[in-house]
């Protein structure tokens, strides 16, 4: 590859003798770039990189442009972004939809929350290592095309999650006075202060997530507090609990849900930390980033288990009125105008949560091909906006129905997503292994990354084993039938997992063997 050649000079088409050395351009340097690609609106473009926008998409980070300052956000973002008010609604899941206990609700969200947990964390040590985006990532085991069909379903699963996001913290704010803000404009409201930091970029996210999880929390505290002096009554869900297979079945549904809630998260683990030094410990990052994500998570989703727990009836009224927002409304209720205001921030901290969802959406997207990765960042993002406001305001009556539904499918394709990325980065990155390594400067030539077969065809798999494995209201695979009783018992993650894992390595191994790379 020859040398970067001078961003200034005056014939482009001489500068850019190949598509590589315009990689090599936007990795060094990318809103000049951008800027001299739209002609007349460049000088605009060049002002607003000026301003602060965030210019870089989905190129990689050099090693000379890294900065260790965010380093300990591998824990403070994923708490800021998990100690929130759309973590709630899951465990509230638990005995609304699946009647557990609350001793096997809280199980259930220890165990597979600490799975979900390892499986993200791990993505997220890839960051610093490769320079790289999640989703460029996945091209060093399933190829550039494979690369492209997980982007759509990272944009699915980012939108899906934003989607909820905006209508709960939309119900949140109309349940502050009923009657006087319309859901509509809640949700509208919400969606517009998700995408001011996401339209500025990685900078700004950060700065706003290192700070953001200190009143987040003190709020759970709150919460937990004032259901404590409503009442919580652990054993009250346990006449309505199932017993023996279906109990079973029970539990595994609900566990594939929040193994949803932590692995969701895996799909863009390494968009945020992609600038900090290759030689960051990775198990420092591993560990702050499993921490960050694994004590809110518990911490909130068991809080919405126990809330479910009060037995007084305007606190069951206000849930059968107005779902989750309706119950939390309750829960301050005894604070009066404070509480008002409390239910205000509780609503805005949606976005927290929600700023991570919008940012990937416009890094996915991006990462879809070259057309697209020429189009800002900040473009896609804004449409990411448009897209999920739109079907919040679409959905805002359906939330239990979309959460359960979503969290569940969408475990079961991050499952063999993170297994095909783990396999290829242990068995085949590995120093002594077939590749030796990543050759980072390929991330962008088809031609030197894998053809993606054995990738595609392992992802082919999981999605068999998730099949035969699910149980949804509106599906039930032949295992997941016989697992369970009456409905029967999802195991769609852990099939998905299960087929890609034993298919992968003798399928890459044979693809690297043909084809060599």
């Amino acid at each position: 590859m020859s040398a970067p050649p001078d961003y200034y000079t005056e014939d482009k088409e001489k500068a850019l003798d190949s598509v590589e050395d315009e990689v090599v351009y936007a990795e060094a340097a990318p809103d000049r770039v951008i800027a001299s690609r739209f002609g007349v609106l460049g000088p605009l473009l060049s002002r607003l990189f000026a301003s602060g926008v965030e210019a870089r998409g989905v190129e990689r980070v050099p090693e000379n442009q890294r900065e260790s300052k965010n380093a300990l956000n591998n824990l403070l973002m994923w708490w800021s972004v998990n100690a929130v008010l759309t973590t709630i609604p899951v465990g509230v899941l638990a005995q609304s939809v699946f009647t557990l206990s609350f001793g096997n609700a809280v199980a259930t969200i220890i165990c597979f929350g600490a799975l979900g947990g390892i499986a993200t964390a791990f993505i997220a040590t890839l960051g610093p290592i490769t320079g790289l985006r999640t989703m460029i990532i996945t091209r060093f085991s399933s190829g550039y095309f494979g690369g492209t069909i997980y982007s759509v379903l990272n944009i699915l699963t980012q939108l899906g999650f934003s989607t909820t996001a905006v209508i709960l913290g939309g119900q949140t704010l109309a349940n502050i006075n009923p009657g006087t803000l319309p859901l509509v404009v809640g949700i509208i409201i919400i969606g517009v202060c998700c995408l001011i930091p996401c339209f500025i970029g990685y900078d700004m996210i950060h700065i706003y997530e290192r700070y953001a999880w200190i009143v987040t929390s003190v709020i759970m505290l709150f919460l937990w507090g004032l259901g404590g002096k409503a009442g919580y009554d652990i054993n009250t869900q346990k006449p309505l609990e199932d017993t023996g297979r279906a109990l079973s079945a029970d539990i595994l549904s609900f566990g594939g849900i929040v193994f949803g809630s932590f692995s969701g998260w895996a799909p863009v683990a390494a968009d945020y930390n992609c600038r900090l030094p290759a030689d960051t410990p990775r198990v420092r990052v591993f560990l702050l980033t499993f921490f960050g994500l694994f004590i809110p998570i518990c911490f909130v989703e068991i809080l919405g288990a126990a809330l479910m727990t009060i037995t007084d009836p305007a606190y069951i009224a206000a849930f059968e009125g107005g779902s989750t927002g309706g119950l939390i409304a309750q829960v301050l209720s005894p604070w009066g105008h404070f509480g008002q205001f409390v239910l205000v921030l509780l609503a805005l901290s949606v976005i927290g949560n929600n700023i991570p969802n919008t940012y990937s959406t416009g890094l996915s997207i991006q990462a879809l091909g070259r057309p697209f990765a020429i189009i800002p960042r900040f473009f896609w993002v804004f449409l990411a906006f448009v897209v999920y406001t739109v079907a919040g305001v679409a959905g805002r009556e359906h939330f239990s129905a979309i959460l359960s539904n979503f969290l569940s499918i969408l475990s079961y394709w991050t499952a063999f997503f993170i297994v095909i990325v783990a396999e290829e980065h242990f068995i085949f990155r590995r120093k002594n292994g077939p590749l030796g390594g990543y050759n980072l400067d390929d991330y962008d030539t088809p031609s030197k990354l894998p053809s993606g077969i054995a990738g595609i065809l392992a992802m082919c798999f999981g999605i068999a084993g998730a099949v035969v494995g699910m149980s949804e209201v509106w599906y039930t695979g032949p295992l997941g039938k016989m697992a369970g009783a009456a409905y029967g018992a999802d195991l769609g993650f852990e099939l998905a997992a299960a087929f890609s894992a034993v298919t992968y390595p003798p399928l890459r191994a044979l693809e690297i063997k043909l084809i060599g790379r």
